[in-house]
């Protein structure tokens, strides 16, 4: 039975809240690890490696996991009820803890060739040398965060098949919080802004056990919450299974390509941009913003729709209602971030790039760099709405070829980010070929949601047009903010008032007008 509109608005809410918790604190780690290490290459590695755990990941099954299990469980509570549910998760959690430690394995006796393509851009003969050498230590010390991001995505899965988001849009601010806490206090015993031929060992390894030991609280969390549900994700060590467990592993190995192609794709253009020394943070800066304000938005709103688009899968007409719904949701929420990044990057990016970082040529670099995220988070929001709309209808093939057109995009466009000089244009083209991989994709899944739910109405346009006409009387409030920063400067803290009380402005003005048009409607 396909769930309420309140229902829909009321989880959206919960996860865009708790969602708002972990990614600010998200963005605060990339600052704080921006600000200690500064522009260097050492930066680069450790920003890189950082990630290297989540692409990997992404090659087993990543975000995909939960598009896969949430409506399989969902299944299983129907037919069997948490017996049913239990036993399936224990059997797809072995399979994938097993298939996540081999792959772990496979990462330690690969770190010192990954290391080098995340090191070959040092000019330095002799700091390139060391520099691949502490890259590799690092990536050693980070592979087992493979397993933990299993038993985390597990714990997401039971929770949200449950109905219950809060816990899991929490949990990830506990690992921000703790690696931002490992960061502050390494830099403080060790020194700010040291390059590859100062750094100690003492230092990396610090750094990356305390980034592993903050995915392992992490896990712990969510596995707290999967327990708390009645749904216990630790995987199961006895070999047991059934023909529904057996069926979701299939799908799991067949979707493999929907978020491991656009992972290789951030990983090629994080190689690049390791050429640029600190390119790797503006890179991973305007990745972290584009998924914090998409998660904010159009995902919190797809990771709320996913049960109920599971449950209506068989009823075409309610299907088409709870997707149009969630539609109207993610634009009415995304839209006003898109306006409010735009108009106001230069002045974001000189908050964003803080410490050792400020007043250098990557806060020009970061600010071209948002103007572009401020469209790419609407559309890789919207491909995320629509991949789970697919998945909840047990689809897997249009997300399958869409991940395969974005590695190909992504890729293709990143490598002609080295016809460019090794500075900020680099950077500025890197991101811009994340957005046109967004572009293929989204359009791709649209077009397929738009087959599966005709004849029944793809948007509510009436609403749309109420939703940008309220976007677009925004843009003078917002236009009046960065006017009032940008002619009376001050210091930071006055920077962030102006930003503040101008953008409560204009979303205030924004939730005005849009309340008086969609009561017209």
């Amino acid at each position: 039975m396909a769930g309420s509109s309140g229902t829909t608005a009321r989880n959206s809410a919960t996860v865009a809240v708790w969602t708002l918790v972990s990614r600010v604190t998200g963005l605060l780690r990339v600052v704080v690890v921006g600000a200690a290490l500064g522009a260097t290459y050492f930066a680069n590695s450790f920003q890189a490696t950082n990630v290297v755990p989540n692409i990997v990941f992404s090659l087993i099954t990543g975000p995909v996991l939960t598009m896969v299990l949430i409506p399989a469980l969902i299944g299983a509570l129907e037919r069997g009820g948490p017996d049913g549910a239990r036993q399936l998760l224990a059997t797809v959690g072995r399979w994938l803890v097993l298939v996540a430690a081999a792959v772990a394995g496979v990462l330690v006796v690969a770190a010192p060739a990954l290391a080098w393509t995340l090191s070959r851009g040092i000019p330095d003969p002799a700091q390139q040398q060391h520099g691949w050498w502490l890259t590799t230590l690092l990536l050693v010390l980070v592979a087992p965060q493979i397993v933990l991001y299993c038993l985390v995505h597990l714990g997401i899965s039971a929770q949200r098949a449950q109905g219950r988001f809060a816990l899991s849009a929490a949990a990830p601010a506990v690992e921000n919080v703790v690696l931002i806490g490992v960061v502050a206090a390494a830099g403080w015993w060790y020194g700010y802004g040291l390059d590859v031929a100062d750094v100690p060992v003492g230092l990396v390894i610090v750094l990356g056990l305390g980034s592993t030991l903050a995915v392992g609280l992490h896990a712990a969390l969510q596995l707290f919450g999967a327990a708390r549900v009645g749904l216990p994700a630790w995987p199961s060590l006895r070999r047991r299974g059934d023909s529904h467990s057996a069926e979701v592993i299939v799908r799991l190995r067949r979707s493999v390509g929907v978020a491991a192609l656009p992972s290789l794709a951030m990983y090629v253009l994080i190689a690049i941009a390791s050429s640029v020394p600190g390119g790797v943070f503006v890179v991973q800066m305007s990745y972290s913003v584009q998924f914090s304000m998409s998660y904010l938005s159009s995902r919190a709103v797809s990771m709320a729709s996913l049960p109920e688009l599971a449950d209506a899968r068989a009823d075409t007409s309610a299907f088409a209602t709870i997707w149009r719904r969630g539609l109207a949701y993610a634009l009415i929420a995304g839209l006003p971030l898109a306006v409010l990044l735009a108009v106001l990057a230069a002045p974001t990016a000189g908050l964003l790039a803080a410490g050792e970082l400020r007043g250098t040529a990557l806060v020009g670099s970061l600010a071209g760099c948002l103007v572009l995220v401020a469209v790419s988070q609407l559309v890789t929001g919207l491909s995320d709405l629509g991949n789970q709309a697919l998945y909840a209808r047990l689809e897997d093939q249009v997300p399958r070829i869409a991940s395969r057109v974005t590695l190909g995009v992504t890729a293709v466009v990143g490598l002609t980010a080295l016809l460019a000089p090794a500075g900020g244009a680099r950077l500025v083209w890197l991101v811009a070929a994340v957005l046109a991989g967004e572009l293929c994709a989204a359009a791709l899944v649209l077009g397929r949601i738009r087959r599966v739910i005709r004849p029944e109405r793809f948007v509510d346009r009436r609403a749309l047009a109420g939703t940008v006409f309220a976007a677009l009387v925004m843009i003078p409030v917002v236009a009046g903010t960065w006017w009032a920063q940008h002619a009376y400067p001050g210091g930071q803290l006055a920077t962030v008032l102006v930003l503040a009380v101008g953008c409560g402005a204009a979303v205030a003005a924004y939730a005005l007008v849009l309340r008086g048009t969609w009561r017209a409607i």
